[in-house]
């Protein structure tokens, strides 16, 4: 059952985020400087693809953003329940199975024994050495020599079927609703979007979602029965492992967004509008602070709040609290460090749009300057933001891995994918090699940081103006 509503400073900060995204985008639908490059992005076959990869990704992260704490039912008469002190997330619900299907260590994938052979005892008394049976993957198998090949052959399809199932409704529904705006109603929206000359590719849409769909579903189907992507020392599922890691990604790629995009439109506008004394002093912040290596200031930064927690930790009801507090840290001191190169950018930029006719007419005719920079100066900077902000986020979730492979990252407690490749890097040296970490936390990860990458392409030549005009 569910509990309390526990609401942490990285889910209020997400959603705060998801408004001001909102926000912007009815904003941005009211202006034709913003709403043309955006009108390019989905007319592009590249961009919506990577679209839907995305919206999977960060549907995951948003389920995984509403925790609560569960309440369980007592033998006690006064009330019934009693609440826990564990905090669970709406995803971590919908996951169950995965999440408490625990064997007695590693698992291959798609295995039916552990992965090492232990002394087991037969009924008679004797002690032999082999691979023992898991709890839970494959034991409704009677016989798993004979019978897994057939098994996996048959969820497979299954979860295939499935997913080409609801692809097709959905392609009806988008039919449907793209017929009903249009003369020829149903069939004809049918025809057009089937032979590509929509003017939103939706073909490419329908085939990238039906390709997800198909994963999603035989995924599905065969976690229910197995450990898809093995288990790791204690015997967690490490698919389950890889998809709580989403959360952690994404946070650390928009939340230092998040804390960087004020100090750097803020200060960079400032520096080149008012130039003088003002930049001065902004150009040797950001210059000081760029001469301070990253690294050593993120570690400083870490070692500062493990020692106050540690000092207060009657302040933490739970290590799920604890761990939200260090991301949330390692997101600030990230964006403290990373907003200088776009304040750069915006500073000449400010530099250039002070000169033109339109903002010195207005300085002119009196203009304050506070009005100046909010209707002249900033709509004009906003798609370098734009572009600054989706180019650095796969470099931002590369770093969460990097950082937590030195151990001064997210907290060893938390899902990351960058925990899951700091353990397998102990887990490469073992005989026989554990390699099934590595290579979900790779894969998850590859596929974020290359959708992201594309579509970055994608919205940087969408609001590049020269590219604009060539069109």
């Amino acid at each position: 059952m569910m509990g309390g509503l526990v609401i942490l400073w990285t889910d209020a900060l997400v959603f705060l985020l998801l408004s001001v995204s909102i926000a912007f985008g009815i904003y941005a639908a009211g202006k034709e400087h913003l709403r043309g490059p955006w009108r390019l992005v989905v007319r592009s076959r590249m961009g919506v693809s990577t679209l839907v990869i995305l919206s999977f990704y960060v549907t995951v992260g948003l389920l995984d953003s509403i925790h609560f704490e569960p309440a369980y039912s007592t033998d006690q008469p006064a009330d019934g329940q009693v609440q826990s002190t564990e905090v669970v997330s709406l995803f971590d619900r919908l996951v169950q199975p995965l999440r408490d299907r625990q064997e007695k260590t590693y698992s291959a994938p798609l295995a039916t024994h552990l992965y090492a052979k232990e002394n087991m005892e037969q009924p008679d008394g004797t002690v032999i050495r082999d691979y023992p049976r898991l709890q839970y993957g494959g034991a409704h198998l009677a016989d798993p020599e004979r019978d897994w090949a057939a098994d996996i052959t048959r969820l497979s399809l299954i979860g295939l079927v499935k997913g080409l199932v609801v692809s097709f409704v959905s392609a009806n529904i988008l039919f449907a609703l793209l017929g009903g705006r249009r003369r020829g109603g149903y069939a004809e929206a049918a025809r057009e979007v089937l032979r590509g000359k929509s003017e939103i590719p939706w073909r490419t849409v329908l085939v990238t979602l039906t390709l997800l769909l198909m994963v999603l579903f035989w995924a599905i189907e065969l976690s229910s029965r197995y450990h898809l992507l093995g288990t790791d020392k204690v015997g967690e599922d490490v698919f389950y492992q890889a998809l709580k890691s989403i959360r952690t990604g994404l946070l650390i790629g928009t939340l230092t967004t998040l804390v960087m995009l004020p100090a750097a439109i803020l200060l960079g506008i400032m520096a080149g509008y008012f130039r003088g004394w003002i930049d001065d002093l902004i150009q040797y912040t950001y210059t000081t602070l760029n001469s301070i290596p990253g690294v050593l200031l993120i570690a400083a930064a870490i070692l500062m709040l493990q020692i106050y927690m540690s000092n207060h930790a009657d302040e933490f009801n739970s290590l799920v609290e604890r761990a939200d507090l260090r991301l949330l840290f390692l997101c600030i001191i990230l964006g403290v460090t990373s907003w200088t190169g776009l304040c750069r950018l915006l500073r000449g930029e400010a530099m250039k749009l002070r000169e033109v006719d339109y903002v010195q007419a207005a300085v002119a005719f009196g203009v304050g300057h506070f009005q100046i920079i909010l209707r002249h100066i900033l709509p004009n900077v906003l798609h370098i933001v734009m572009i600054t902000v989706v180019l650095d986020f796969s470099g931002l979730v590369l770093a969460e891995a990097v950082l937590s492979y030195v151990n001064i990252g997210v907290d060893p407690t938390m899902n990351s994918w960058g925990n899951m490749i700091n353990s397998a890097r102990l887990e490469m040296a073992r005989e026989p090699v554990v390699w099934w970490s590595l290579l979900a936390a790779m894969i998850f990860m590859f596929t974020l940081v290359l959708s992201a990458n594309l579509f970055s392409d994608v919205v940087r030549d969408a609001f590049d103006p020269r590219l604009r005009s060539s069109r």
